[in-house]
């Protein structure tokens, strides 16, 4: 799965409504551009093709004062909705999703109630298990990987990543069920978009053609 639709729909979902500069701005204060394939020909090719299937709803506004031409703004419709907790809790239970995804969807985690959101780590933490388990029907750890050659050093790292990567979903689920963090339902969540016009210390300044639009 890629990253971008969960992205997309969820900044755009944050900020109920918002033109494509605005999407790729957050996604840059978020560092998205450095860790998931969230690039600007890729964010507007995004809005407009989840526009066309009904997951956005596309408004075209006036163009600003500075002048310009209309932008167009964005704004999540129902099928979208569904889409985007479809996404988001496919992306935390799965364990062989790349990074990008995960990081995705660690980031609109507290769009989730507390306890689903627990429930669904737990879940990956299973997934991991099963599969370092698959795995070591072929490869036995405390025989290190020179039992199986070279090619032993692939079920190797396998098996560090699967017991890294249970242990990250451990600790987390932890902090949640301490308390960590602002869950749906529970108050007011942290704002992690920018208000229009708030200037972004990460934004990378290079221009695109799909800024205007």
């Amino acid at each position: 799965m890629s990253a971008i639709r969960l992205l997309v729909l969820g900044a755009v979902r944050q900020h109920g409504r918002a033109h494509g500069y605005q999407v790729r701005n957050d996604l840059e204060y978020w560092g998205a551009n450095e860790w998931s394939n969230a690039k600007p020909g890729s964010i507007y090719h995004a809005l407009k093709q989840m526009a066309k299937q009904g997951l956005l709803l596309a408004h075209e506004v006036a163009p600003s004062t500075a002048g310009g031409p209309p932008r167009t703004e964005y704004e999540i419709t129902g099928r979208g909705t569904e889409e985007y907790f479809a996404l988001l809790r496919s992306s935390l239970t799965s364990y062989d999703q790349s990074v990008d995804v995960l990081s995705s969807a660690l980031g609109f985690i507290v769009d989730l109630e507390r306890a689903e959101a627990v429930a669904l780590l737990r879940e990956r933490v299973a997934a991991i298990e099963g599969w370092r388990a698959s795995v070591t029907e072929h490869y036995t750890p405390a025989d290190g990987p020179e039992s199986l050659g070279h090619i032993g050093e692939i079920m190797n790292m396998w098996v560090h990543s699967a017991d890294a990567g249970a242990e990250w979903t451990r600790g987390l689920i932890a902090r949640i069920e301490a308390g960590a963090y602002t869950f749906a339902g529970e108050g007011e969540p942290f704002v992690g978009v920018l208000a229009e016009g708030q200037e972004n210390p990460y934004a990378t300044g290079v221009t695109d053609p799909g800024d205007s639009d």
